[in-house]
Formats: C-alpha cells, sequence, structure tokens
C-alpha cells in the first residue's frame, strides 16, 4: 500500500514537470516593445555655417558647410538623439566623408536608417574683360562657359578674377590674380584643393547681340529687369507706362552688375497696371518686355476684430465665418483655459486687438508651459499634451514689408525644454514672422520631440522671410515695420505665413510665464 502510494507522488511529480514543460514550451512574450522612433534632435559639425535641417518624417539631416571645409573629413563636433536612443557603431566619433550622402542607423527598440548629406558654401567666379552677361559655372562638370561678342579676339583675353573652390585653393595656370589667356579653344585649369586635384575646362560662346533684355519679374509696386550686356560698358534699364512714349531711367543706385549681367529695380509702380521695360548697354538699346504689376491684397482679420467664444476656446474669427488665424488654444484648454483672446486695449482706443499671454498649464508641477500665440493657418490636433499645426493660407502676391502695433510684458524665462536649459532666468523674448513659401501645401508644425517639425527660415521651400523680436518690456504700443527678404525675384510663393508669440522659443515649451504680447492692425506693404 505505501508502495501504491509512493507511485502515484512519483506519477504526480511527473505528470506536474511534464505540465511545467509543456507551459514553458507555450509561453510566448506578447508584449510588444514600445515604438518610438529614434531621431536626431541637433548635429554640430566644424565648419558649419547654418543649423542642420532635420527632418523626421523622411529621417534626414542635411547640413550646410563652409567653403573652408573639407568634405572628405567632417569632424562632427556633437549631437542630441531622442531619449534612450544611440548610435550603431562608432561612425560619428572620427572625422566623416560627406562628398556624397552617408546613412547613419540610430536604435531605439527599432532600428532607423538616416541619412546625413552636405552642400559646401563656395564662392567661385570666373570673369574676363568684355564678357558678355555673368559666367555659367558648372559645379558637377567642372565647366566654365563665357559668351563673348562675336567680333572680340580671343587669342589674348584678359582674367579680371577668377576663383572655383576654397581659398586656399590653387590653380594651374595660376589665375588668381588674373593674367591673359588663349581662348580660341577650351582651357583646362588645374585646381587642387584640400590635396586633392580636379581639372575645370573653360569654354567661350560667341554671342551676336550686344544687349538683350533677357525677363522681368513683376510684382505689385516693384519689377525687377534682367539684362545682359558687354561687360565694362554702361549698361541700365529703362521703362515705361504702356501706351506712353516716354521712357524712364532706373537710376544706377537701382541697377546690380555680375560681370556683363545686370539687374534694374523699378519702385513705386503702380498695382494692375501694364508697362514696358528695356535694357541699354552704352549706346545700344536691348528688346522691350511688356509686363503687368500684381495686386494688393491683405490677409483677412489682421486688425483682429473678428472672434467668438467655442466654450473654453477663443477663435479669432466669426462664428460661421471664414477661418484664417488660429491659436494654440485647443492645446491649452486641455488643461487649462485659452491663453490668447480679444481685449480692448488696443492702440487706438476703440475696436479689438489680440492679447497673448505665455502660461505654465496644469496642476501643480504636472503640465507644460504654452506660449501664447496667433499664426495664419489652423490647429490640426492634439498629439498627447503636444499640438500639430497646418501654417500658411494660399498666397502669390509679394509683399516687401509686415507692418503693425504692439506692445509687450516680458518675464524672466522660467520653464523650458532640455535644449534651453541655458535659457533659464533670462528675459523671455516675443516674435512676430511672416514667410512666403512655394510648397505645394500649408507647412505642417509638430511639437512633439519624438518627430518635431517646426519651420526653418533657411528651408529650402522659403520664398521670402522677415521677422521682428522684442526682448525687454514695452509699456505702451509702438509701431513695427520689417523687411521681407526674398530669396530669388522670379520665385513665386504659394503659402503666406503670420505668425507672433508671447514666447520666442515657445516650441520648445521654453518661456517665461506672465509674458504678454498685444498685437494689432498688421498691414503688408508692397513698395521700398
Amino acid at each position: 500500500m505505501m508502495k501504491t502510494a509512493r507511485h502515484r507522488r512519483v506519477l504526480a511529480a511527473a505528470i506536474a514537470a511534464m505540465t511545467l514543460i509543456i507551459l514553458g514550451g507555450c509561453i510566448h512574450n506578447d508584449i510588444p516593445y514600445p515604438r518610438i522612433q529614434a531621431n536626431f534632435r541637433s548635429i554640430n559639425v566644424e565648419g558649419q555655417i547654418s543649423g542642420a535641417v532635420i527632418d523626421s518624417i523622411n529621417c534626414t539631416v542635411a547640413l550646410t558647410l563652409g567653403e573652408d571645409v573639407d568634405p572628405y573629413a567632417v569632424k562632427v563636433m556633437d549631437y542630441t538623439l531622442t531619449p534612450g536612443a544611440v548610435v550603431v557603431g562608432d561612425v560619428l566619433n572620427e572625422p566623416i566623408n560627406l562628398s556624397s550622402p552617408i546613412y547613419v542607423t540610430l536604435k531605439l527598440y527599432q532600428e532607423y536608417d538616416w541619412i546625413i548629406s552636405a552642400t559646401r558654401e563656395v564662392e567661385r567666379y570666373f570673369e574676363v574683360e568684355g564678357q558678355m552677361g555673368a559666367t555659367f559655372i558648372d559645379v558637377p562638370s567642372r565647366r566654365i562657359v563665357v559668351d563673348m561678342p562675336a567680333n572680340a579676339d580671343l587669342s589674348a583675353v584678359k582674367v579680371v578674377r577668377a576663383k572655383l573652390e576654397s581659398a586656399g585653393s590653387t590653380m594651374t595656370p595660376d589665375l588668381t590674380n588674373g593674367g591673359t589667356v588663349d581662348l580660341r579653344y577650351p582651357l583646362d585649369i588645374l585646381v587642387e584643393d584640400f590635396g586633392r586635384a580636379q581639372t575645370w575646362t573653360v569654354y567661350v560662346n560667341r554671342v551676336e547681340a550686344t544687349v538683350t533684355t533677357l525677363s522681368v519679374d513683376a510684382w505689385t509696386c516693384v519689377a525687377w529687369v534682367h539684362g545682359q550686356g558687354q561687360s565694362g560698358k554702361d549698361n541700365g534699364v529703362e521703362y515705361r507706362l504702356a501706351g506712353t512714349t516716354e521712357w524712364t531711367t532706373v537710376p544706377a543706385g537701382d541697377v546690380s552688375h555680375d560681370g556683363g549681367n545686370f539687374t534694374g529695380r523699378i519702385i513705386h509702380l503702380s498695382p494692375e497696371t501694364a508697362y514696358e521695360a528695356r535694357t541699354y548697354s552704352g549706346l545700344e538699346k536691348g528688346n522691350t518686355l511688356s509686363f503687368t504689376t500684381g495686386s494688393i491684397v491683405q490677409v483677412p482679420n489682421s486688425d483682429f476684430e473678428s472672434w467668438w467664444l467655442d466654450g473654453k476656446v477663443w477663435d479669432p474669427w466669426p462664428q460661421g465665418g471664414e477661418q484664417v488665424w488660429d491659436t494654440g488654444n485647443k492645446g491649452a484648454t486641455t488643461l487649462g483655459t485659452s491663453n490668447t483672446f480679444p481685449t480692448d486695449d488696443t492702440p487706438t482706443g476703440s475696436g479689438l486687438a489680440a492679447q497673448l499671454e505665455t502660461r505654465f498649464v496644469g496642476i501643480g508641477i504636472i503640465g507644460k508651459l504654452a506660449a501664447g500665440n496667433i499664426f495664419v493657418g489652423r490647429y490640426v490636433r492634439t498629439d498627447g499634451t503636444n499640438g500639430i499645426l497646418s501654417f500658411g493660407r494660399e498666397f502669390k502676391e509679394r509683399p516687401t514689408r509686415l507692418r503693425g502695433y504692439l506692445k509687450y510684458k516680458c518675464a524672466t524665462i522660467s520653464h523650458s525644454s532640455s535644449d534651453f536649459k541655458n535659457l533659464i532666468g533670462q528675459p523671455d523674448t516675443a516674435i512676430v514672422w511672416c514667410a512666403l513659401i512655394d510648397q505645394n501645401e500649408p507647412f505642417e508644425i509638430r511639437t512633439n520631440p519624438n518627430n518635431r517639425q517646426l519651420f526653418d527660415p533657411n528651408g529650402s521651400y522659403v520664398v521670402g522671410y522677415g521677422k521682428v523680436q522684442y526682448g525687454e518690456t514695452v509699456e505702451n504700443y509702438v509701431p513695427f515695420e520689417f523687411d521681407i527678404e526674398y530669396t530669388s525675384t522670379s520665385r513665386v510663393p504659394k503659402y503666406i505665413l503670420i505668425t507672433a508669440s508671447a514666447s520666442k522659443y515657445g516650441d520648445y515649451f521654453t518661456g517665461g510665464a506672465g509674458s504678454v504680447l498685444w498685437l494689432d492692425d498688421l498691414e503688408l506693404l508692397y513698395d521700398y
């Protein structure tokens, strides 16, 4: 009987062990790893001349380097990543070759492949005496094309100036300080830079015309006339109202020159009016081009007279009317009240203005800094405690300036993200900025550090940009005005962006609780 009981205990133990083995074989780790994208948050390299452009959607970093940087050996000074992320391998701990894009893998639970690319801002020029227009410099093909008059003697052409690579590069033949060359046949120039030699070739293109009106970029009250003449001659621009006979000469101070190429800026034109323009070189006249100026367009509700209260959210447009402006109120009211709202404190003493307050919203120490802001566009949605915004309104005109009225109560910076801890205790800064962009859709702003995307004034999509900042208290309303600087006179914008904030670094949740910006009567100007 005892033996039977012992057998039962052994059998039970064996069954239990087999059960554990079977169950153990069936146990799976069904808890997924978190999916947090590993991003570059900042990166700085030696010789960098502007901030890195970081695109967390496409996982790319674009760097701009000075001409004195060897692109084959770029030293990474520092970088920051999404907290917890690491760089796979030691690829950034030694000089990297950015003569072409490189791949860098970041890891945070999963791996993410990033592309880092760089461009060098090299000042290149090659100018000869008597050339027509500006020299064409084809960098990828290392090709130089100079237009010369059809009757020019090419056997002994004087080089006015030449530079094709960095300031420390050398040329053979040495044309750094000028010289005389035979351009009857293609001329090879050996250029050595950072110990590497490349051959550039100079070609001549013979041109029959002595002066040509190339194109006109017509704005609203301004036009830019581009011409080509012979270098060294009296080159300029004339214009007249269509249908009239008298030509007006553009003042020499409004004509810029690049070799034989030149551009005349015509100001004080009438909107939506037809004109004619032509160039001249000495006594020779160029062809005549017709153009029509654009319209004066203002952004609706730029006087901030129209508001309505949707629950706790103040909206800067009439109820049921057209929405042009928006605020971060939808995010701020998740933990508090609207921090951008109408006020009857205006520069004229009548009507309404916008009051933008920076506040810490939350309970106790739990919450975030919400910068008072207003912008052309719309608040799309809240991502956790972060905002996703759509900046911009369709717009094709080219204003030259933005003006308005503001006053400012400047608080000390009391809260910051990890990126701006050094600003704690310093005065806050108010900012108003305007940009024109030519991308095909409004610009999306994302403040979440894990996939942050903020507007970059130096971005490739920027046609024009200007701003004004105040880093101290302005007790009473003052007029302000700033120029909009354009990257090109010919690029036509597709969207206009206007943004104001009581805290310049509010996108990084950095600012002074208590900073207040009052803003009113914004107006776009179209002349110089």
